[in-house]
């Protein structure tokens, strides 16, 4: 019994392997396959047949390597765009967009449903979200034969283990446990994730060589995020999906940050908060419900052109941000830093202040190692994000392990 096992685990890692050879990389070649993952060409044969067989890989003869190589020309290995689909829903500020993806990590359709989500009732945003999953599940069905995993990323404080939302921001409801929901309309595995580790879940498959072992991922929005990832892994809380950094506190007791505390990293960085500081407002003024992309960019232009309040703003912003990132690398050490989100694009406003603040902190000791990139399209990054973390489930979860397990999930190979 002991081998037998041992055995099975063997098999399901290695077949787990070569999925993910083949992910990474798009379309390798078996000798390809064999110098990542180190297997032996006998197995990676095998196991690449056996794979084909159950529909969940393709052969495709490669043009480029047939044109420069003489003799017998490769044979590339590619997912099966067929093998099944994953849902990738994104709920954030007035905003709710699911995605429908094909296994080789496509984009097959794709919706966006605009509302208030600060007022709109409990039982309305639980319907827009139920639909939009329902309409996209309908769709998977002419695509493959079937969805094979719903992954939710939020904006707030997630229970991955319970998959709920705890609280967020962007709407007065709490404790909404939208994965039994989800599950109970559909009947397809559901994960709950925050949206910012969804976001450093993309940026590590994006640029594996830059955000592999420890990175930050930090949102810069309406709100400010962040996903941390540490050894490899994003790191979460035992209840809670973990780095809220913009609710650590920078000044106690000082501006009113849309959480209803006072003193926030976010009521300093976030959008609403240097557009309240722009306009020469008081710290304690309501936080606006929403500041337009438009309106930041033209702070940031008229901060560009001379001093004034909308420079004073951004300085701010960049203090806060740089003494809470040398607080976390007080814990963690220094990390390469991702600016995500439409606020990166005013960067350049903040990074001294944010070079400063942090030089001034325990963790700025090394501050000239730390760097920093900017990407401002995070909607891309969390949808990418989901679609990974669904499509990784599917690897290793149901391919991975072979028949017993495709046909517990109802899988028909085409």
């Amino acid at each position: 019994m002991t081998v037998g096992i041992r055995h099975d685990d063997l098999r399901r890692r290695n077949r787990a392997m070569v999925i993910g050879a083949v992910r990474r990389a798009g379309q390798p070649s078996r000798t390809e396959i064999a110098g990542t993952t180190a297997l032996s060409h006998s197995t990676i044969s095998a196991i690449a047949s056996d794979l084909i067989g159950e529909g969940v890989l393709v052969e495709q003869k490669s043009v480029e390597a047939a044109a420069l190589k003489r003799g017998r020309p490769q044979v590339a290995i590619a997912l099966n765009p067929r093998a099944g689909t994953v849902v990738a829903i994104v709920l954030s500020l007035n905003s709710l967009t699911g995605t429908l993806i094909d296994y080789s990590g496509q984009t097959i359709a794709s919706e966006t449903r605009r509302f208030a989500t600060q007022v709109l009732p409990r039982n309305d945003l639980i319907g827009e979200t139920l639909a939009i999953v329902r309409r996209l599940v309908e769709r998977g069905r002419d695509e493959a034969p079937r969805v094979m995993r719903i992954v939710l990323a939020i904006q707030g404080i997630t229970d991955s283990g319970a998959r709920t939302l705890l609280w967020s921001p962007i709407m007065p409801h709490t404790d909404i446990g939208f994965a039994d929901l989800l599950e109970g309309a559909t009947g397809i595995p559901v994960t709950v994730e925050n949206d910012c580790n969804m976001m450093a879940v993309s940026l590590r498959w994006r640029h594996q060589r830059r955000y592999r072992d420890n990175f930050i991922a930090l949102l810069l929005s309406h709100g400010i995020g962040m996903g941390l990832v540490l050894r490899g892994e994003v790191f979460t809380g035992t209840r809670s999906s973990g780095a809220e950094f913009g609710h650590m506190i920078h000044r106690p007791g000082g501006a009113l940050c849309r959480c209803g505390r006072q003193g926030c990293v976010e009521a300093y960085a976030g959008s609403y908060a240097i557009w309240r500081n722009a306009m020469r407002l008081p710290e304690d003024s309501q936080p606006a419900a929403d500041i337009p992309d438009e309106e930041m960019a033209r702070l940031a232009e008229k901060a560009r052109a001379g001093d004034g309040p909308e420079r004073e703003a951004f300085r701010k912003a960049g203090a806060a941000l740089g003494f809470g990132l040398g607080s976390v690398f007080a814990l963690f050490d220094p990390a390469p830093v991702a600016m995500v989100g439409h606020g990166a694009s005013a960067f350049d406003l903040m990074e001294g202040a944010i070079r400063e603040a942090i030089a001034q902190t325990a963790g700025g000791q090394h501050s000239n190692a730390i760097s920093f990139d900017i990407d401002t399209d995070e909607m891309r990054l969390i949808r990418e994000g989901c679609a990974m973390r669904a499509l990784t489930f599917v690897d290793d979860e149901i391919f991975a392990p072979g028949s017993d397990s495709q046909a517990a999930q109802g899988r028909i190979v085409a």
